[in-house]
């Protein structure tokens, strides 16, 4: 719990460590990891990076240079200068947009000052979504503004749209199983092995979720299944009557219960301070595998590869590629990380029960161990006493 203000010249940090007992223990008093992050599912009101666990997404990728696909550098943005309301008067963007973006595609809306372009921001725009699922946005100057905070860049890059640009990204995921159709568990976590279809992408050559932008007009439902039907499935390659029985497999997985795992702005490379991306994450999980065991994978459009990645902490993804599927594996209770938060703990041996305690002085344990505990909380600097006069650092 927070100290209050004042209580103490200076708070400690609180170490904990795995104690062995022969008594009866209380319950643990680390929350699961799942229920530290219940609050980042939901099915009607779905999560973004601007609450999820109530901190403010900020840049990183978004800040790269050379821009993708070209020799630009942004202007370099300081960390404590990211955020809009630091004021910055010597700011100076470098201003580009894209060729392919300035011919006047279908998908790319005209430059800003172009006679008859009126873009309604904020609000739908006829066909075209102009609403940011993260709320509203400034437009200043008749240009919208990236609600994350600056990026060294204008203009719209390789986006084609001012201000939002809305994606769909579709995580199918299964249960890595033995030859003998079992559940494969990690040797360290103990949490069974979660894999998801991933896609290397043909642009950067980065593994992502397969996913893509959503059409004038279209459902956020319709673009997660085209999205993965034609870079999973390769069904623009396809004859119509392949195409048919791929679809026909495909409805039961992605008419069943999903989940929303985001919606929001995305930190991606080809952001501005113009021009953004967002999306809308949602998890389609072959609990039985049957569906998608019998679904031949071919990288089609804009994958180059496709393939059943296992999921872990390891994973290096495109954009925030990682962080969706991060969350995924914390719904579905799946392996993530081979910290000590998801090993389970378990007396064996000599133990009658094991759990995790709160270092203090307060401990009370067998022949010289406090003295050992002690210094570790002493090269950690972490608390020891409530006397700050004993705290003793090195």
């Amino acid at each position: 719990m927070p100290l209050p203000a004042g209580a103490l010249p200076r708070a400690v940090a609180v170490l904990s460590f795995s104690v062995l007992l022969s008594a009866r223990g209380a319950a643990p008093r680390r929350p699961a990891l799942s229920n530290l992050s219940a609050s980042c599912w939901s099915r009607l009101h779905p999560v973004n990076m601007f609450n999820s666990y109530n901190v403010k997404f900020h840049h990183s990728k978004a800040l790269t240079s050379p821009y993708p696909g070209s020799h630009v550098e942004r202007s370099q943005v300081p960390e404590d200068k990211v955020g809009w309301l630091t004021e910055w008067k010597d700011y100076n963007p470098v201003e580009y947009t894209a060729k392919s973006v300035l011919a006047g595609p279908s998908w790319a809306d005209p430059q800003i000052n172009d006679e008859g372009f009126s873009p309604k921001f904020n609000e739908r725009d006829g066909e075209v979504e102009r609403k940011s699922l993260n709320g509203l946005y400034v437009v200043e100057n008749g240009r919208p503004r990236n609600p994350a905070g600056r990026t060294g860049l204008t203009g719209r890059g390789l986006l084609g749209r001012w201000g939002p640009n809305h994606a769909a990204d579709p995580i199918v995921t299964r249960w890595k199983r033995d030859g003998s159709g079992n559940k494969v568990a990690h040797p360290v976590s103990g949490k069974n092995i979660l894999q998801f279809v991933a896609i290397k992408r043909r642009d950067c050559g980065e593994w992502a979720i397969p996913g893509g932008m959503v059409d004038p007009g279209e459902k956020i439902s319709a673009t997660l299944r085209r999205e993965f039907e034609e870079e999973a499935l390769n069904s623009l390659q396809k004859s119509p009557e392949e195409k048919a029985k791929l679809e026909k497999q495909l409805q039961k997985l992605f008419s069943q219960e999903h989940l929303v795992v985001y919606r929001g702005y995305v930190d991606d490379p080809r952001n501005t301070d113009n021009a953004w991306m967002e999306t809308e994450a949602v998890n389609y999980h072959d609990e039985t595998g049957e569906t998608m065991d019998n679904l031949p994978l071919e990288a089609g459009d804009d994958a180059g590869v496709v393939k059943w990645v296992d999921i872990s902490e390891k994973l290096e993804l495109y954009a925030s590629h990682s962080y969706f599927i991060k969350l995924v594996t914390e719904k579905q209770g799946a392996h993530w990380s081979e910290t000590m938060d998801n090993l389970p703990l378990e007396a064996g041996d000599d133990a009658g029960v094991v759990k995790w305690v709160d270092i203090s002085e307060k401990l009370e344990l067998y022949a010289s161990h406090s003295y050992f505990i002690k210094l570790v909380t002493e090269k950690q600097g972490a608390h020891w006493s409530e006397d700050p006069g004993s705290e003793c650092h090195e």
